[in-house]
């Protein structure tokens, strides 16, 4: 399993106030395709110059998502930068990982209907249970990640500490996509607010 996976398998798992939402998750789970880039146990696929992706050994992962990440990096100086590359690939990136594992048996849907798709729930298999095992002992990547989608579980809200400057650098720019994505979302709320006026006044 990867982080991506994993951190899919606990955002479907864990209890919260409200259901993760695609674009956060989608930014996070790009965010964790590069930090398993970062962390190749033979060599590293990537490397950070100043904040941007500088590719380096790039032999295929065994994960055919974490592949399709990897192929998809930007080749050519002046490389692109970490912010760049969440937005870029992190686009429907929750959907892809969602049919992903929905499609291997991963996850399944409950509380379907005729007309309506169940919510997708973690299946019970040895890939969850690791998910799960990694998640409760606490693993700093995987608990950063989860806790910027604002999933803490029993762990408590206090971030963990990253020595890796490159990996540290990835959850900052995860956050700082974060905090853009949500600022967005108020602007567009707050314009529909107005426009619904707007026409409640001419009734």
């Amino acid at each position: 399993m990867t982080t991506p996976r994993d951190l899919l398998i606990v955002a479907l798992g864990e209890e919260r106030g409200r259901p993760v939402e695609a674009g956060d998750l989608s930014l996070a789970l790009a965010g964790a395709e590069l930090i398993d880039l970062l962390r190749l146990p033979a060599a590293p696929a990537i490397r950070l110059d100043g904040g941007r992706i500088v590719p380096g050994h790039l032999d295929a992962p065994s994960d055919r998502l974490l592949a399709e990440a990897a192929a998809s990096l930007v080749m050519d100086e002046p490389w692109e930068s970490v912010g760049d590359w969440l937005w870029r690939r992190g686009d429907s990136l929750a959907a892809t990982y969602l049919a992903a594992l929905e499609e291997e048996g991963l996850v399944v849907r409950q509380g379907g209907g005729r007309f309506r798709r169940g919510e997708p729930t973690p299946a019970d298999s040895p890939s969850r249970r690791r998910a799960v095992e990694r998640w409760a002992s606490g693993e700093p990547v995987l608990v950063a990640l989860a806790q910027s989608l604002d999933v803490h579980g029993e762990l408590g809200a206090d971030p963990p500490d990253i020595a890796d400057y490159a990996v540290a650098t990835v959850l900052a720019a995860v956050n700082d996509a974060l905090l853009e994505l949500d600022a967005e979302r108020q602007r567009r709320s707050i314009e529909q607010a107005a426009f619904d006026n707007v026409w409640r006044g001419l009734d």
